[in-house]
């Protein structure tokens, strides 16, 4: 882990029983609420499939939060479509 810098402050998580401290220039108590939202995500991987690895079920959890990211982004993308369309309606 890189040294701490002033502008970045520790913060201490726990992921799947296992405690992370973490670096963050940002407001630790959205750090803590990221960390407690991919906890739960992995506890819930891992109660459906008990027999998985602690590995696994990151890579499960990896995969499904890469799924939510690309599907709000062409949510977001569509959005952009449609205001860029509005947008050169009101210019004409």
């Amino acid at each position: 882990m890189e040294p701490e810098s002033p502008d970045k402050q520790q913060v201490k998580v726990t992921i799947l029983n296992q405690s992370f401290t973490l670096l963050t220039s940002g407001d630790p108590k959205e750090m803590i609420e990221l960390a407690q939202h991919v906890d739960d995500l992995m506890d819930s991987i891992a109660r459906q499939s008990p027999n998985l690895d602690s590995t696994r079920v990151a890579v499960f959890a990896c995969l499904h939060l890469a799924d939510q990211i690309r599907s709000q982004q062409s949510e977001v993308n569509l959005k952009i479509k449609e205001c860029a369309g509005l947008l050169e309606k009101v210019l004409e």
